[in-house]
């Protein structure tokens, strides 16, 4: 995709993750300019080694003379901390340049930061994504944006770099509340497929032959097909981690009480991911859900 969309201005990127490392990665590949900032310096020295670019040692050295800064941190207090302050990204943008936030965190603070934005003479978007560390590697995620369409359409051609989908959903905050949406989908489903597995375990079914038949029929799913085997064989060393989603869905279900929703079954998943937290679980894929269940078939 990248060298489909070379762009070629200046950006910025901040914030050096599982996700947000190999995204700047794209955006260098499409021919960009791209300056980067991590908390964690090494990290940061580490992708200008691997991508060229520059580093900075502060959000505000990174957003100089950048056309878009994009910010994938860990949640609203990273978000503040590294867009706000003396030293953070809008201190350091020109006039008319764009913040795009790929950080998955609450409608709030993207509304907070927009107006913010507006203040300043600059541009925000809340543009959460969708696809995992796979896809954040292959340049193929899902992007939900929320925010002026003017602006989301003029940043699309180079956020394309990362990207195979990338829809405006509504006005500031509404990126972050669909992102919400996928979250309570994906709780759900790995919930159920994890009782799908126990049940045919405990049944003395092959589990690979069935989920293969399954993954071609209505019961069908991205989780199925990508982490159905690994659940069978007990590998969860991958992936998106219990403790991501637990933050997640905690902002689904504090979303959920402002509004009056009622989500029963995100609630319980979010409990039975508190368990494994407590197992020392944390760092998990959020597939584990499924040691939480009896796997062992009984003896007739």
């Amino acid at each position: 995709m990248a060298d489909q969309n070379k762009t070629e201005i200046k950006v910025a990127f901040i914030g050096l993750g599982v996700m947000g490392y190999p995204m700047a990665g794209h955006l260098a590949k499409a021919g960009n300019e791209v300056t980067v900032y991590n908390r964690t310096t090494s990290k940061a020295v580490r992708w200008v080694e691997e991508f060229g670019g520059k580093m900075a040692l502060t959000p505000k050295e990174a957003a100089q003379d950048c056309d878009i800064v994009f910010v994938c941190v860990g949640n609203d207090d990273d978000l503040r901390s590294v867009v706000l302050g003396e030293n953070g990204a809008f201190a350091g943008m020109k006039k008319g340049a764009v913040l795009w936030d790929d950080t998955t965190d609450s409608a709030t603070v993207a509304q907070e930061l927009y107006a913010k934005a507006k203040e300043l003479d600059l541009n925000f978007v809340d543009a959460p994504v969708s696809g995992g560390q796979a896809g954040a590697e292959n340049g193929v995620l899902t992007v939900m944006c929320g925010g002026d369409e003017d602006v989301i359409n003029q940043c699309i051609p180079v956020a394309n770099a990362f990207a195979c989908s990338i829809k405006r959903i509504g006005p500031s905050g509404s990126g972050q509340l669909a992102k919400m949406c996928n979250q309570i989908c994906i709780a759900g489903i790995v919930q159920g497929l994890s009782e799908a597995i126990a049940f045919g375990k405990t049944a003395g079914l092959d589990m690979p032959l069935v989920l293969g038949v399954l993954e071609k029929g209505a019961a069908g799913s991205w989780q199925m097909a990508n982490r159905g085997i690994t659940m069978d064989l007990n590998q969860f060393d991958f992936g998106f981690a219990v403790d991501w989603m637990r933050k997640d869905l905690g902002l689904c279900l504090a979303q959920a009480n402002k509004t009056g929703a009622v989500l029963p079954i995100t609630a319980l998943v979010d409990q039975f991911y508190a368990e494994i937290q407590n197992r020392g679980g944390g760092r998990w894929d959020t597939s584990s859900l499924i040691t939480l269940l009896n796997t062992q078939p009984k003896t007739k």
